[in-house]
Protein backbone atom coordinates (compact mmCIF):
# COMPACT_ATOMS: atom_id res chain seq x y z
CA UNK A 1 0.00 0.00 0.00
CA UNK A 2 2.68 2.50 0.75
CA UNK A 3 4.62 1.48 -2.69
CA UNK A 4 1.44 3.35 -4.14
CA UNK A 5 1.80 6.59 -1.90
CA UNK A 6 3.27 10.14 -2.84
CA UNK A 7 3.53 13.23 -1.07
CA UNK A 8 1.26 15.06 -3.68
CA UNK A 9 -1.60 12.08 -3.41
CA UNK A 10 -1.61 12.38 0.28
CA UNK A 11 -2.23 16.33 0.06
CA UNK A 12 -4.94 16.13 -2.17
CA UNK A 13 -6.63 13.40 0.22
CA UNK A 14 -5.86 15.74 2.71
CA UNK A 15 -7.46 18.51 0.88
CA UNK A 16 -10.63 15.93 0.16
CA UNK A 17 -11.18 15.56 3.86
CA UNK A 18 -11.09 18.78 4.79
CA UNK A 19 -13.76 19.55 2.51
CA UNK A 20 -15.84 16.69 3.83
CA UNK A 21 -14.94 17.57 7.29
CA UNK A 22 -16.26 20.91 6.59
CA UNK A 23 -19.63 19.93 4.62
CA UNK A 24 -20.12 16.49 6.52
CA UNK A 25 -21.42 13.58 5.54
CA UNK A 26 -24.53 11.26 5.88
CA UNK A 27 -24.26 9.74 9.72
CA UNK A 28 -22.29 12.88 11.43
CA UNK A 29 -22.02 16.74 11.75
CA UNK A 30 -19.44 18.67 10.14
CA UNK A 31 -16.82 19.63 11.94
CA UNK A 32 -18.12 23.44 12.87
CA UNK A 33 -21.40 21.59 14.19
CA UNK A 34 -19.59 18.96 16.37
CA UNK A 35 -17.21 21.73 17.86
CA UNK A 36 -20.70 24.05 18.90
CA UNK A 37 -22.04 20.82 20.61
CA UNK A 38 -18.76 21.18 22.65
CA UNK A 39 -18.95 24.49 23.24
CA UNK A 40 -21.72 23.77 25.17
CA UNK A 41 -20.25 22.24 27.72
CA UNK A 42 -18.68 23.56 31.01
CA UNK A 43 -15.60 24.32 31.60
CA UNK A 44 -12.31 26.29 29.99
CA UNK A 45 -11.88 25.90 26.30
CA UNK A 46 -8.87 23.23 26.87
CA UNK A 47 -11.69 21.10 28.84
CA UNK A 48 -14.12 21.44 26.20
CA UNK A 49 -11.56 20.29 23.70
CA UNK A 50 -9.91 17.86 25.46
CA UNK A 51 -13.49 16.21 26.15
CA UNK A 52 -13.65 16.50 22.32
CA UNK A 53 -10.57 14.84 21.55
CA UNK A 54 -10.94 11.67 24.63
CA UNK A 55 -14.77 11.36 23.59
CA UNK A 56 -14.88 11.65 19.93
CA UNK A 57 -12.50 9.43 19.14
CA UNK A 58 -13.35 6.63 21.32
CA UNK A 59 -16.35 6.55 19.77
CA UNK A 60 -14.76 6.38 16.09
CA UNK A 61 -12.70 3.97 16.92
CA UNK A 62 -15.09 1.59 18.58
CA UNK A 63 -18.70 1.98 17.07
CA UNK A 64 -17.84 1.60 13.04
CA UNK A 65 -18.77 5.42 13.29
CA UNK A 66 -18.40 5.83 9.16
CA UNK A 67 -21.28 4.86 7.36
CA UNK A 68 -22.50 5.97 4.39
CA UNK A 69 -19.14 7.35 3.10
CA UNK A 70 -19.46 6.21 -0.38
CA UNK A 71 -17.90 9.85 -1.16
CA UNK A 72 -14.58 8.53 0.65
CA UNK A 73 -14.38 5.41 -1.49
CA UNK A 74 -14.72 7.85 -4.89
CA UNK A 75 -11.78 9.45 -4.39
CA UNK A 76 -9.41 12.42 -6.69
CA UNK A 77 -6.45 9.50 -5.98
CA UNK A 78 -5.89 6.43 -5.40
CA UNK A 79 -5.22 5.62 -1.46
CA UNK A 80 -6.38 3.16 0.75
CA UNK A 81 -9.71 4.34 2.14
CA UNK A 82 -9.13 3.11 5.59
CA UNK A 83 -6.10 5.63 5.76
CA UNK A 84 -8.63 8.17 4.24
CA UNK A 85 -10.75 7.95 6.84
CA UNK A 86 -8.77 8.44 9.78
CA UNK A 87 -7.37 11.09 7.86
CA UNK A 88 -11.79 12.32 7.76
CA UNK A 89 -11.69 11.56 11.27
CA UNK A 90 -8.60 13.61 12.24
CA UNK A 91 -8.96 16.41 10.22
CA UNK A 92 -12.44 16.89 11.44
CA UNK A 93 -11.29 16.70 15.56
CA UNK A 94 -8.69 19.00 14.66
CA UNK A 95 -10.92 21.40 12.93
CA UNK A 96 -12.89 21.93 15.54
CA UNK A 97 -10.57 22.86 17.91
CA UNK A 98 -9.33 25.32 15.89
CA UNK A 99 -12.66 26.33 15.52
CA UNK A 100 -13.42 26.56 18.45
CA UNK A 101 -10.47 28.51 19.52
CA UNK A 102 -11.63 31.15 17.21
CA UNK A 103 -9.51 30.68 13.39
CA UNK A 104 -11.06 30.77 10.62
CA UNK A 105 -11.06 27.18 9.55
CA UNK A 106 -11.94 28.39 6.02
CA UNK A 107 -8.58 30.68 5.65
CA UNK A 108 -5.35 28.09 3.75
CA UNK A 109 -3.03 29.41 6.40
CA UNK A 110 -5.38 27.46 9.38
CA UNK A 111 -5.71 24.60 6.79
CA UNK A 112 -1.88 24.01 6.57
CA UNK A 113 -1.81 23.99 10.15
CA UNK A 114 -4.42 22.11 10.87
CA UNK A 115 -2.41 19.46 8.42
CA UNK A 116 0.52 20.67 10.66
CA UNK A 117 -1.19 18.67 13.75
CA UNK A 118 -1.36 15.32 11.61
CA UNK A 119 2.42 15.04 11.94
CA UNK A 120 1.80 15.11 16.06
CA UNK A 121 5.04 15.01 17.76
CA UNK A 122 7.19 16.02 14.37
CA UNK A 123 4.67 19.35 14.75
CA UNK A 124 7.43 21.21 16.43
CA UNK A 125 9.61 20.79 13.90
CA UNK A 126 8.02 21.05 11.23
CA UNK A 127 6.82 24.79 12.78
CA UNK A 128 9.94 25.59 13.77
CA UNK A 129 11.21 25.35 9.85
CA UNK A 130 8.76 27.70 8.94
CA UNK A 131 9.80 30.20 11.59
CA UNK A 132 6.26 29.50 13.46
CA UNK A 133 6.90 29.23 17.24
CA UNK A 134 5.23 26.12 18.56
CA UNK A 135 3.46 25.91 21.84
CA UNK A 136 2.12 29.24 21.73
CA UNK A 137 -1.69 30.32 20.83
CA UNK A 138 -0.95 31.58 17.38
CA UNK A 139 -2.21 34.99 16.74
CA UNK A 140 -4.54 36.42 14.18
CA UNK A 141 -1.69 38.55 13.42
CA UNK A 142 0.85 35.25 13.20
CA UNK A 143 -0.87 33.07 11.08
CA UNK A 144 -1.57 36.89 8.63
CA UNK A 145 2.46 37.03 8.34
CA UNK A 146 2.82 33.58 6.64
CA UNK A 147 3.98 33.77 3.00
CA UNK A 148 2.91 31.96 0.29
CA UNK A 149 6.42 30.95 0.35
CA UNK A 150 6.34 29.33 3.83
CA UNK A 151 2.80 27.94 3.18
CA UNK A 152 4.57 25.90 0.44
CA UNK A 153 7.78 24.64 2.67
CA UNK A 154 4.91 23.84 5.37
CA UNK A 155 3.08 21.44 3.13
CA UNK A 156 6.24 19.92 1.08
CA UNK A 157 6.84 18.92 5.23
CA UNK A 158 3.80 17.79 5.92
CA UNK A 159 3.64 15.61 2.96
CA UNK A 160 6.87 14.10 3.15
CA UNK A 161 6.36 13.27 7.15
CA UNK A 162 2.82 11.88 6.75
CA UNK A 163 4.41 9.95 3.76
CA UNK A 164 7.10 8.44 6.08
CA UNK A 165 4.88 7.73 8.44
CA UNK A 166 2.24 5.38 6.14
CA UNK A 167 5.17 4.18 4.93
CA UNK A 168 6.90 2.99 8.13
CA UNK A 169 4.38 2.85 11.35
CA UNK A 170 1.37 3.74 9.77
CA UNK A 171 -1.19 6.71 10.33
CA UNK A 172 -3.38 3.74 10.76
CA UNK A 173 -3.21 0.34 12.66
CA UNK A 174 -3.50 -1.87 9.62
CA UNK A 175 -3.88 -5.07 11.63
CA UNK A 176 -6.86 -3.67 13.55
CA UNK A 177 -8.66 -2.82 10.63
CA UNK A 178 -11.75 -4.13 9.56
CA UNK A 179 -12.59 -5.08 5.97
CA UNK A 180 -14.98 -2.42 4.04
CA UNK A 181 -17.98 -4.02 4.08
CA UNK A 182 -21.01 -2.59 2.30
CA UNK A 183 -19.41 1.35 2.06
CA UNK A 184 -19.08 0.79 6.13
CA UNK A 185 -15.53 1.31 7.48
CA UNK A 186 -15.55 -0.02 10.81
CA UNK A 187 -13.27 1.34 13.60
CA UNK A 188 -10.45 0.72 14.81
CA UNK A 189 -8.72 4.14 14.65
CA UNK A 190 -4.87 3.83 16.24
CA UNK A 191 -6.06 5.70 19.47
CA UNK A 192 -2.48 6.19 20.39
CA UNK A 193 -1.98 8.37 17.47
CA UNK A 194 -5.24 9.99 17.38
CA UNK A 195 -4.60 11.48 20.94
CA UNK A 196 -1.35 12.49 19.96
CA UNK A 197 -2.54 14.02 17.12
CA UNK A 198 -5.68 16.11 19.19
CA UNK A 199 -3.06 16.91 21.98
CA UNK A 200 -0.96 18.97 19.36
CA UNK A 201 -3.59 20.30 17.73
CA UNK A 202 -4.63 21.88 21.25
CA UNK A 203 -1.10 22.74 21.87
CA UNK A 204 -0.96 25.09 18.65
CA UNK A 205 -4.57 26.62 18.63
CA UNK A 206 -5.33 26.95 22.45
CA UNK A 207 -1.89 26.98 24.26
CA UNK A 208 -1.28 29.83 26.65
Amino acid sequence: MAKELTESKIMQVLDFAYDKAMTGLPGFDSAVEMADSYMKEAGSLEDKANSLIRWQNTKAATSGFLTGVGGLLVMPVTIPANLASVYLIQIRMIVAIAYMAGYDVRDDKVKALVYTCLTGNAAKEVLKDAGIQFGKKLAQASINRITGATLTRINQAIGFRLLTKAGTTGVVNFSKMVPILGGVIGGAVDLAATNIVGNTAVKIFIAK
